[in-house]
């Protein structure tokens, strides 16, 4: 397991504070052991779970380009038909996956393709399965296609994260498995799909980025 560089920052922040705070309640709670440990106890706890949050956890990715690999760790909460009003204007199919805070936030590429087209929108924190966070909250649209598909991937911030972090541009080359990008602090990641492609997971279901098969591709 590694740790995330878009984390090296938080850590430090978090190392500080249990540090400050230590201090000032050893300083100041001599007399009230009981309440110094409990402080200490908060703050290592904090601290790791920021820790635990920007982990990068060692796997061994599938590589298919005949499947549409997972491209964030969390539960499935929307498989459906819908219009994709921004990019490609028509009907798709789309699978979102939540990402809690538990989860790990490395977003990476599905399939290998070109970028063929990228953007970001500031926006609004709804929690992440509102209706309308998907329009109106923080967000990237990253858009990837080669020979075989043409695919539209969408980070959504959720009410906790208010930065999302991405690594590509227009004209890049996607390699499958690799990093687009970075939510922090939980989220969402929509993906759009052409309407008849076969979907291998459901509802409910957990998946794995770099190693869950989210669809075949014909």
């Amino acid at each position: 397991m590694t740790i995330h560089r878009e984390g090296y920052r938080y850590i430090i922040i978090a190392s500080l504070v249990w540090a400050v705070l230590l201090w000032i309640s050893h300083t100041l709670l001599q007399t009230l052991p009981i309440l110094y440990v409990i402080i200490h106890l908060v703050c290592f706890l904090l601290w790791f779970w920021v820790l635990w949050f920007f982990r990068i956890p060692s796997r061994q990715f599938l590589y298919d380009e005949t499947k549409l690999i997972a491209p964030a760790d969390g539960k499935v909460v929307v498989i459906e038909e819908t219009t994709e009003t921004e990019y490609f204007k028509d009907k798709r199919l789309q699978v979102s996956i939540f990402m809690s805070p538990l989860n790990v936030h490395v977003n990476r590429n599905p399939i290998s393709g070109i970028v063929k087209y990228m953007k970001y929108h500031p926006g609004k924190y709804l929690v992440a399965w509102h209706p309308k966070s998907s329009t109106e909250n923080e967000r990237t649209t990253v858009v990837i296609g080669n020979e075989k598909i043409e695919i539209l991937m969408r980070q959504i911030a959720g009410a906790l994260a208010r930065r999302i972090c991405y690594y590509v541009k227009e004209g890049d080359t996607a390699k499958q498995n690799d990093e687009f990008g970075f939510i922090r602090f939980g989220s969402r990641v929509d993906i759009y799909l052409p309407i008849g492609t076969k979907v291998n997971v459901k509802i409910g279901e957990k998946v794995q980025n770099g190693m869950s098969v989210i669809a075949e591709l014909s």
